[in-house]
């Protein structure tokens, strides 16, 4: 499984869904939501500032990652972005690879 870092903004309508509803509701959404492509919550939060929510999930696969990321912003009451976060065995590996790469105007 993928572990991703995601933040969302509550907009128009999902502010007032928010309010109407409360916090838990709203992450038990969430939760329901990533059953639905097989993963799980690890971390929820509300902040304030320039992100309302943020947490970490994982979710098996990237087509289910962006099935739900796809989903969640096409309602039009919540923007979201995830980010996957990778381990530092992961960087270990991309390290050990040589990948090929002309720059601009080189």
């Amino acid at each position: 499984m993928t572990k991703y870092l995601f933040e969302a903004n509550y907009v128009g309508e999902g502010i007032k869904g928010l309010m109407r509803e409360g916090g838990t509701k709203r992450r038990d959404a969430v939760v329901d939501a990533l059953n639905s492509v097989g993963g799980s919550l690890e971390s929820f939060y509300y902040a304030f500032g320039d992100t309302d929510v943020l947490g970490v999930f994982d979710i098996p696969d990237q087509a289910g990652a962006a099935a739900l990321s796809l989903m969640i912003n096409s309602t039009g009451n919540v923007n979201v972005r995830l980010k996957p976060l990778m381990t530092p065995e992961d960087i270990d590996e991309a390290a050990k690879k040589t990948p090929t790469y002309r720059a601009p105007g080189q």
